[in-house]
C-alpha cells in the first residue's frame, strides 16, 4: 500500500540550498559521513552555508580535511573508514571529545557494486560499509543526539526495493561464499540500511528522535556505475544526462536533516522530499529485529574489545 505523500513546495529538481532557504541552523551540530565527495559534500556545504557546524567524516583524514576546508570554518574533519570497525570506534572517540550534542546525523557514505567479491572480517564489503559500519557508528553516538528534536537520516536508495534477494537479507550468505552478484548484494545492503532505520525509529520513539531513510534519486557525479561492465555501463551513463545534479541529489537528506517542516516525522522512507513507498519488507518487524541481532553479533565478534555497543 502506498504511503501518503507529504505535501512540500519542493519538487524533484529542488537543490539542497533551496530546501534550506530561510532556515537558520546557527548553533546546531550535524554529522555527515562520506563528506568528501558527491551528495555528501553537497549536504555538508548546504548545512554549513545556513550556519550549522558540520562534523565531516570521510575514509581518510586527508579527504575529510580537504572537503572541510572548502566549506570553511564551520566544519570539523574526522577520519572514519566504515570498512574498519577499529577506525569507526576511533572516530566515535574523537567525536565524543568535541563534547557537543548532535542535532542530526546523516549516514550518507556507501560503497557500490564492486565487480568481484571483497570480504573484510568475514563480511561482504558492501554490507559491511553500507550497513554494519553505520550501525556501529550510530549506535555508539545515539546518546549524543538531542532528545525531543534530534534526527537520524540514512541513505538507502531505490536499490533497496528493486535489487534485493527474494528473502530480503541472505543471512546464510553475508560473506558471499555461496554466490556473489554485485548489484544484488548492493541492494541487500541498502535494504539493510532502510530496515535499520525503521527499527531504530521504533526504539527511539520514547526519546522523540526522528529516524528516516531515503532515496536521493539518480544523481550525476556519484560514481555509482563505474564498476559495471562497459555493456551495462553505457545505458546507465546515457541516463545520467537526465539525472539530478549532486546538489539536487542531496536535497532530500538535507531537507530531513534541517527543515522544521518535517519535525516529528519518523520511520518513513522518502524520495524527492516526500514520503514514498519503500520496500514492503520494511513492515516486517521480525526481519528488522533479526537484522539487528545479527548486526550486533557481527560487531561483537570484530569490534575492538574495549568499545561499547549501545543498544538504542
Amino acid at each position: 500500500m502506498r504511503l501518503p505523500a507529504r505535501t512540500t513546495h519542493h519538487g524533484p529538481r529542488a537543490t539542497a540550498d533551496q530546501v534550506l532557504a530561510g532556515i537558520d541552523l546557527t548553533r546546531k551540530y550535524f554529522l555527515v559521513t562520506g563528506c568528501n565527495s558527491g551528495i555528501g559534500f553537497e549536504t555538508m556545504k548546504a548545512l554549513a552555508a545556513n550556519g550549522a557546524h558540520v562534523i565531516g567524516l570521510a575514509r581518510s583524514f586527508a579527504g575529510a580535511t580537504n572537503a572541510c576546508k572548502k566549506v570553511g570554518r564551520h566544519a570539523t574533519p574526522i577520519a572514519c573508514d566504515l570498512a574498519d570497525l577499529a577506525s569507526v570506534d576511533a572516530a566515535v572517540r574523537t567525536i565524543r571529545e568535541l563534547d557537543v550534542p548532535l542535532d542530526a546525523l546523516v549516514a550518507n557514505a556507501a560503497v557500490a557494486i564492486p565487480p568481484t567479491l571483497q570480504v573484510r572480517d568475514g563480511t561482504e564489503l558492501q554490507f559491511l560499509v553500507n550497513h554494519i559500519g553505520h550501525f556501529f557508528l550510530i549506535n555508539q553516538l545515539v546518546d549524543l543526539v538531542r532528545t525531543g528534536s534530534g534526527r537520524i537520516i540514512l541513505v538507502a536508495g531505490r536499490a533497496s526495493i528493486t535489487d534485493v534477494p527474494p528473502q530480503g537479507i541472505m543471512f546464510d550468505n553475508l560473506d558471499g561464499h555461496r554466490s556473489y552478484e554485485p548489484l544484488r548484494f548492493y541492494g541487500q545492503s541498502k535494504l539493510a540500511v532502510a530496515l535499520y532505520a525503521k527499527e531504530l525509529s521504533h526504539r527511539l520513539r520514547a526519546r522523540r528522535i526522528a529516524v528516516n531513510s531515503l532515496h536521493p534519486g539518480t544523481t550525476r557525479g556519484t560514481g555509482l556505475y563505474r564498476n559495471f561492465a562497459l555493456s551495462k555501463r553505457m545505458p546507465m551513463l546515457a541516463a545520467q544526462l537526465f539525472a539530478k545534479s549532486t546538489s539536487q541529489g542531496a536535497a532530500t537528506q538535507v531537507f530531513l536533516a534541517g527543515s522544521p517542516r518535517v519535525a516529528g516525522i519518523t520511520g518513513e522512507y522518502w524520495s524527492n522530499c516526500r514520503i514514498a513507498s519503500g520496500n514492503p519488507l520494511l513492515s516486517d518487524r521480525d526481519l528488522s529485529r533479526r537484522l539487528w541481532r545479527v548486526s550486533e553479533q557481527i560487531i561483537s565478534a570484530r569490534a575492538p574489545s574495549e568499545s561499547l555497543l549501545a543498544s538504542a
